[in-house]
């Protein structure tokens, strides 16, 4: 017993020292190549014309007003469009879990949809229900804002989506857990209420996240409707002053969301690991 606890002290230093050395070498070469990147961009012909046309301090600071106005236009955009997003796309994939041969319409009208709106590419949803819906001339229709338009058009992409996430989280549930709700007497939608749809949900909250991400940045194809929102913003303020730092202000904007929200959905990943690591062992 004596020579096994100094065996396992000796490991466990040896194991900290390797590690605060990878950390060293991880830091000490991350620095070294974002050194020879700056300076190879630095010595750059054009370097200051770069510079002055997409960093300049006064294009930051006359921009600046115009381009968060349109930046919160986005952030309403994902926020409205993902609220609507989660509840669409939990019902097309509850749908397409129902069985019975009776249900088989609804089930084919959800795969249907779910394969089309995965095929068309956003921008051209965009432009379809954008221009496409106004052309009806349907009274109550044609009293839409493109802002509604644009979240038309993103609930109709992102459900597809999701749909498939979801479904793919109601599958993971194993079918002793239905059987078993059946058993104590809970019809087919109590027991997917109940049952299935919590353990479902909480699996593809990391996926559902990274789906979000890409909603937040595809906000910014509504403005081809003609919605000042962050996009459109920097390029009115380009086309004015002829300089570009608009576009580097709304990039950082959305840099400063999108990164936090994958910091968030890595560490729900690490999280959920961790956890079926535990319960397996």
């Amino acid at each position: 017993m004596a020579s096994i606890v100094p065996t396992a002290v000796g490991a466990g230093t040896r194991r900290r020292r390797t590690t605060r050395q990878n950390t060293i070498i991880s830091v000490v070469s991350t620095v070294v190549f974002f050194v020879v990147v700056a300076i190879g961009i630095a010595l750059s012909p054009g370097a200051g014309k770069v510079v002055e046309s997409f960093f300049s301090l006064s294009g930051f600071n006359d921009s600046f007003s115009t381009i968060v106005a349109g930046f919160w236009l986005n952030v309403k955009l994902m926020f409205i469009s993902e609220a609507l997003v989660l509840v669409v796309a939990l019902a097309i994939a509850v749908v397409r879990s129902l069985p019975g041969p009776v249900l088989a319409p609804l089930r084919l009208v959800a795969l249907v949809y779910t394969d089309v709106f995965r095929a068309i590419p956003l921008i051209l949803v965009v432009f379809i229900v954008g221009l496409g819906i106004p052309g009806l001339q349907l009274s109550f229709i044609s009293e839409l804002s493109v802002f509604t338009y644009g979240v038309i058009a993103l609930v109709l992409v992102y459900s597809a989506y999701v749909a498939e996430v979801y479904r793919a989280g109601i599958e993971s549930v194993h079918p002793s857990q239905l059987a078993g709700a059946r058993s104590l007497g809970l019809s087919q939608w109590q027991a997917m209420r109940h049952v299935v749809l919590p353990q479902a949900i909480r699996r593809v909250i990391p996926p559902l996240l990274n789906d979000f991400i890409g909603l937040q940045k595809d906000t910014a194809l509504v403005g081809l409707l003609g919605l000042v929102e962050v996009a459109r913003a920097a390029e009115n303020y380009a086309s004015s002053t002829f300089n570009f730092t608009g576009y580097t202000m709304a990039a950082l904007l959305f840099i400063a969301i999108t990164i936090p929200l994958a910091r968030v959905t890595d560490y729900l990943i690490d999280r959920d690991r961790r956890r079926m690591r535990a319960s397996a062992g």
